[in-house]
């Protein structure tokens, strides 16, 4: 990429993060590409659709997922490190508005720009839940996917309802106990 093109680059993702944090993951893409000093052309140039955006910009949020996944692999309670790691994805997947409902509507969607982020997600989450599951502590019928779901679901509920800021670990504990092997 070219030095110019980099820094559009660049600018564009801070200023896609700003916006999104400012006025969720609906912001005006029009609105980005002016705050970065870009025509939108520029922008779908270097992010062809939203989706190619939000993946850019969760890409880094992505990756310390992905490095914390690898750490509780290690961990002596599987069941723990799982639940750990939900209440993390819970917390990434409530950072914007809207992203919850995005991750929510790409989670088999492997055609989707956010399938980049969605996919490594699933692998890690899958290898702890495996875990758990041989550990005896977690129903053996549970899936990856529907753990993911309910954990965008759970931020989704938590961002409609920014007056109860304990909901999110209320939802959480009672996904868990349905978790639970017999």
């Amino acid at each position: 990429m070219r030095a110019d093109a980099r820094r559009n680059h660049e600018r564009l993702l801070t200023e896609a993060r700003s916006a999104f944090a400012e006025h969720g993951t609906d912001a005006s893409l029009e609105d980005v590409a002016r705050r970065a000093g870009v025509g939108i052309g520029t922008l779908y140039r270097h992010f062809p659709n939203r989706d190619a955006l939000l993946s850019a910009v969760f890409e880094e949020a992505a990756g310390d997922l992905l490095a914390r996944s690898r750490e509780l692999l290690r961990s002596p309670e599987p069941c723990a490190a799982l639940v750990t790691w939900l209440r993390e994805m819970v917390t990434h997947a409530g950072e914007y508005r809207g992203l919850a409902r995005s991750l929510m509507s790409v989670s088999d969607d492997d055609t989707s720009a956010l399938a980049r982020c969605s996919g490594p997600i699933r692998q890690a989450g899958g290898a702890l839940l495996s875990r758990a599951q041989e550990a005896g502590t977690v129903r053996p019928d549970v899936a990856v996917t529907d753990l993911l779901q309910l954990t965008h679901a759970i931020a989704l509920a938590a961002e409609q309802t920014p007056d109860d800021p304990d909901l999110a670990d209320r939802l959480l504990h009672l996904t868990l106990r349905g978790l639970k092997a017999p």
